[in-house]
C-alpha cells in the first residue's frame, strides 16, 4: 500500500476505494461504504486486512462529512461524485468498523504502531468522536 500522511484519503488503497464508489450507480453509493464497514465488522476477532480498514477508514469519513462538526472530503483523491444523504444507521456502523480497526489482531493498526501511529491513532479516534456526536 502506498501511503503518503495519515489522513483517510492518503493511501493508493482508499483513492482505489473513492473511484469504486464514483462508480457505483448513484442509487448504490451508500451502499458501497455500509458494505466496507461491514466486511471489518465481520471479522470478529479474525486476522483484519489492511485493505478493508483502510476501506471503512476511507467510508467512515465520507459518512462522518454530513455529521454536525465533520469535515467534508476536498481531497482529490476521494469520490468525484456526490453522495446521497447515507442512511441513519451509517453512523454506528461506521463507529464500530473503526473500533475494530483499532484493536489487534488489526494489520493495519500493526502497520502503523511499527511507526508510532500515534497521530494517526488519534485521527481515527477524533472521526469516531464526529460520528458518535461526542466530540469533533
Amino acid at each position: 500500500m502506498g501511503t503518503w500522511d495519515i489522513g483517510p484519503f492518503d493511501n493508493d488503497t482508499a483513492a482505489d476505494f473513492s473511484y469504486r464508489v464514483d462508480e457505483a450507480p448513484e442509487g448504490k453509493r451508500a451502499e458501497v461504504l455500509l458494505a466496507a464497514f461491514r466486511e471489518v465488522t465481520s471479522t470478529g476477532e479474525d486476522y483484519l486486512d489492511a485493505d478493508l480498514a483502510v476501506e471503512a477508514i476511507a467510508s467512515a469519513a465520507l459518512v462522518a462529512a454530513q455529521c454536525p462538526g465533520g469535515d467534508p472530503v476536498t481531497t482529490s483523491y476521494g469520490p468525484k461524485k456526490p453522495l446521497p444523504v447515507l442512511p441513519p444507521e451509517a453512523r454506528p456502523l461506521a463507529a464500530r468498523a473503526l473500533d475494530r480497526i483499532l484493536v489487534e489482531p488489526s494489520e493495519l493498526l500493526e502497520l502503523w504502531e511499527e511507526s508510532d501511529g500515534e497521530e494517526w491513532k488519534a485521527g481515527v479516534r477524533a472521526l469516531r468522536a464526529v460520528l458518535t456526536g461526542t466530540g469533533g
